[in-house]
């Protein structure tokens, strides 16, 4: 394997524009409308020549939210400014910024659509 391991990811939902807004108010960004045929999917932003996954909010008929085994982790400069974003947001702690060794810090968090998530930063 020469790349990296993850190179997409989908978080999927059922009220998209609950997800949209939580994702849009906690990270700072907009996310993007994606040609999708039937599937309706809002990306985040994404340049294929810098380092790192990106990925979307996916709504498919029959696959519900929530309750998944896929842990996706956000980058940010400070997990505790994230932290209170998400608060803000209607999402909720499932455990406060924390260290993981020389690798960072991270937060767990559940989305409004009952996905668990984490954020990340090296401060």
């Amino acid at each position: 394997m020469t790349n990296n391991p993850v190179n997409w990811f989908e978080i999927y939902v059922q009220d998209m524009a609950r997800a949209k807004r939580f994702y849009e108010s906690v990270l700072q960004t907009k996310l993007e409308k994606l040609d999708s045929g039937d599937l309706e999917m809002w990306g985040f932003p994404m340049d294929m020549g810098r380092f790192g996954a990106s990925g979307s909010l996916v709504r498919i008929e029959g696959a519900p939210s929530g309750g998944n085994s896929t842990l996706v982790y956000f980058s940010c400069a400070d997990c505790a400014v994230g932290e209170e974003r998400i608060r803000a947001a209607g999402g909720q702690i499932h455990k406060t910024k924390f260290p993981i060794g020389k690798y960072g810090f991270i937060v767990l968090a559940t989305d409004t659509e009952g996905n668990m998530f984490g954020l990340h930063s090296m401060q």
